[in-house]
């Protein structure tokens, strides 16, 4: 008899589950311990939590893995963490990427400024002029790097392109889904070779953990898995069962991050102080289209434009009661901040406004309070501009 493929609710919870002997802990235990006792004479591996493969740590990892569709996933120390670390998997010295120009600004900082000194060259590209990729290439390309939704923008890109050229040139891809998780999206899916999470942030979910994940096939998570023991960057035994925690509840979590998502994006569509509204479920994004055929849902991360500049956005944030202002997203309470002093303050203000990213921009990460408690906070700061 053929078992019946359970639900993603049902995996985030139990993962695989089997039979439970009695007195079972319904809650898995922590395990905070470095190391662990070895039997004696023997040649496997020891269990020591800096190799990755403490209970707390392996427990995570294969969940991860059934949520995502890969034959393995591993967690380390944080995002930048596992994006470097699945770089440094597929990549050599001499070797050649192409990344999205829409990324991470830690990222784009790693990809310019230290793989350089690894002696591996990076080209950015324009992700939605599908033929940029292809004329970028190199014959040292080894991977394609893309970050999908984008940070702030929230542009929304279509895998298929990049796919299809990896596959028909024998090159990884390489997707950081960060911002849509597991259950708006499946890179995998969609052709991708390795995901790459930021795990502090929705498959975590309380703003209380820094983590990172990769997910793919066993050899490139294994080959993760090496480097994170000679580099230092496994996760804490205790961060790693506060992410077992969250991924508990990411369905649920997720689902109403992407109803309240939508609900104050079309509410601040229809607000005169705001001059522009970032989302990827309004009818008047860009990329509408590609978000409504890849997307399983919308999300929680809405930008906006205010009237005013830098000036308005300051007044706005000192008004707010419930939403703080706080850098990082998709935890259970709404964050704001402003990309011109986080994520683009390296940037001139000419630069950051030919990016789209004028002042007076703000990034919203929508947490689970009542959509109709955060609109009425949203008003009244609106409301002193």
């Amino acid at each position: 008899m053929t078992r019946r493929r359970l639900g993603f609710s049902t995996r985030a919870i139990h993962g695989d589950p089997g039979a439970r002997p009695d007195w079972t802990p319904v809650a898995p235990p922590l395990f905070q311990s470095s190391t662990f006792t070895n039997p004696i004479g023997s040649t496997s591996e020891v269990l020591y939590s800096r190799y990755g493969n403490n209970p707390n740590q392996t427990a995570i990892g294969k969940r991860l893995a059934l949520l995502e569709g890969a034959e393995a996933a591993i967690f380390v120390a944080s995002g930048m963490g596992a994006t470097a670390l699945a770089h440094l998997a597929v990549l050599r010295p001499g070797d050649h990427l192409l990344s999205s120009e829409w990324i991470y600004g830690g990222v784009h900082r790693l990809f310019a400024q230290e793989f350089g000194r690894l002696g591996i060259d990076v080209t950015f590209v324009n992700p939605v002029h599908s033929r940029s990729w292809k004329q970028a290439m190199k014959k040292t390309t080894r991977a394609i790097f893309v970050e999908t939704p984008t940070n702030p923008l929230l542009r929304v890109i279509d895998l298929e392109p990049a796919a299809q050229l990896c596959k028909a040139e024998g090159l990884a891809l390489l997707v950081d889904s960060t911002f849509a998780s597991p259950l708006n999206l499946r890179p995998l899916e969609h052709g991708a070779d390795v995901v790459i999470h930021s795990a502090t942030k929705y498959l975590n979910g309380h703003s209380d953990v820094i983590a990172g994940a990769v997910a793919g096939t066993e050899s490139l998570v294994e080959e993760v898995r090496k480097l994170m023991q000679v580099w230092g960057q496994a996760i804490d035994p205790h961060a790693a069962w506060l992410v077992d925690r969250g991924l508990r509840t990411l369905a649920v979590r997720v689902e109403r991050h992407n109803a309240t998502g939508l609900k104050v994006a079309e509410w601040f569509a229809q607000q005169k102080p705001v001059a522009a509204v970032h989302y990827p479920g309004l009818a008047t994004h860009p990329d509408n289209e590609v978000a409504r055929r890849i997307l399983n849902g919308f999300g929680g991360m809405v930008g906006i434009e205010l009237r005013g500049g830098a000036r308005a956005a300051e007044r706005f944030l000192r008004a707010l009661t419930i939403a703080a202002h706080a850098p990082s997203l998709g935890g259970v309470e709404t964050l704001v901040s402003e990309p011109r002093l986080t994520s683009h303050a390296s940037l001139s203000a000419e630069d950051r406004a030919r990016a789209g990213i004028p002042d007076g921009f703000l990034r919203f990460s929508l947490g689970l309070e009542d959509a109709d408690d955060l609109i009425a906070d949203f008003a009244h700061a609106l409301a002193q501009l």
